[in-house]
């Protein structure tokens, strides 16, 4: 062989002490990377559909509370949280959801039937049957969701 080609043995330990460093740096790196950036390519969580169930629940005119548990994960962290959602319709196909949490402290609020109005205990807030104030100190209306019936069940999407 030429002198040329021939690996001097320092040279080969070399070659091979920088190919199994550059194997485990790889080997962490790439795991980390995806760590690290891995929640950011997630989808968007306001994309999801939460479903509330059967459209057929809600009778016409009555706001009907529906109560959902939903999982929330920010990042690596998941939460899980009770989600109450009232749902009204006119006519048994046009549904509106409104959150069932004022917009004042953040109280619950409750359909009141025989006034045909949603009530806020902590401070007397009053908002009609679609969510608007009628009187107190909320200083907006109950936030709403975008409805989407498929095969007769409701869901929200978001949340």
């Amino acid at each position: 062989m030429d002198e040329e080609k021939q690996v001097s043995r320092r040279g080969f330990l070399s070659r091979t002490i920088w190919a199994i460093g550059g194997l485990i740096t790889a080997g962490f790196g790439i795991p980390a990377i995806a760590y690290i950036i891995g929640p950011a390519l997630q989808r968007d969580a306001a994309q999801n559909l939460i479903r509330l169930g059967a459209a057929s629940k809600v009778e016409l005119g009555i706001p009907t509370l529906f109560k959902v548990t939903v999982q929330r994960k920010t990042g690596w962290i998941v939460n899980e949280e009770e989600l109450s959602i009232y749902v009204r319709t006119d006519d048994g196909r046009n549904f509106t959801a409104m959150s069932n949490v004022c917009t004042h402290l953040g109280c619950r609020v409750r359909w009141v039937a025989d006034r045909k109005e949603f009530f806020c205990p902590c401070h007397n807030g009053v908002f009609d049957k679609d969510g608007n104030v009628i009187s107190g100190p909320p200083p907006r209306p109950l936030n709403r969701y975008e409805v989407k019936v498929e095969n007769g069940q409701l869901s929200i999407v978001g949340g």
